[in-house]
């Protein structure tokens, strides 16, 4: 990564919150006003506000967070009910400034997330009760306003039959628990797709 990557800006004005959000400045003020969005007021008196705490406002209240015209970091979101694993994959790529980063626990909850989060990539376990992998790539992938969205599958059950049906219903690639960082990384900083 080239040493000239600039992070983009952590505080947001009213405006390009409301630009995020899809609604007018004057409703961004008024949620700060009631305390329900965090802002910090500037020695002019003007508010400004955290980028994490729109994050956190967005995902609270189910709203789709538009992106920024200077961000262009790749959004990747991590899809396992294993906790533990989630924790790992996290803690190894979040000092990466080319990378912002969503998890869910399960299909369901990868729904949700998919509408909030508007990732370029998701990387998700097939093998997950309730809504499977499987499942929620079948049904991004039906969809025109998610099909865009690059699938990297694995498994802690690796098998050819499970990597081809990954694969038939929209995967790029399908990776066996435990794999290498590496592989992965190679994996999601290919160019995303002209779709998206």
């Amino acid at each position: 990564m080239s040493a000239n990557v600039q992070k983009p800006k952590p505080y947001l004005t009213p405006t390009e919150v409301a630009s995020m959000l899809m609604v007018s400045p004057i409703t961004v003020r008024q949620w700060a006003a009631k305390g329900l969005l965090k802002a910090e007021l500037t020695f002019g008196g003007h508010r400004r506000f955290m980028r994490h705490e729109i994050e956190r406002f967005a995902r609270e209240h189910g709203l789709t967070l538009q992106r920024d015209a200077d961000d262009d970091r790749l959004r990747l979101l991590i899809v396992d009910d294993d906790p533990q694993f989630v924790r790992l994959v996290t803690a190894l790529l979040s000092d990466r400034a080319d990378l912002t980063l969503e998890t869910a626990v399960d299909g369901f909850d990868a729904g949700a997330k998919v509408q909030q989060f508007n990732p370029d990539v998701m990387l998700i376990d097939l093998m997950m009760p309730g809504l499977d992998g499987f499942e929620v790539c079948r049904r991004l992938k039906a969809d025109p306003q998610t099909r865009g969205i690059r699938v990297i599958a694995m498994t802690g059950y690796a098998s050819p039959e499970n990597a081809a049906r990954a694969l038939d219903v929209g995967a790029e690639h399908c990776l066996a628990k435990p794999f290498d960082l590496r592989v992965l990384e190679e994996l999601f900083v290919q160019p995303v797709r002209a779709a998206r």
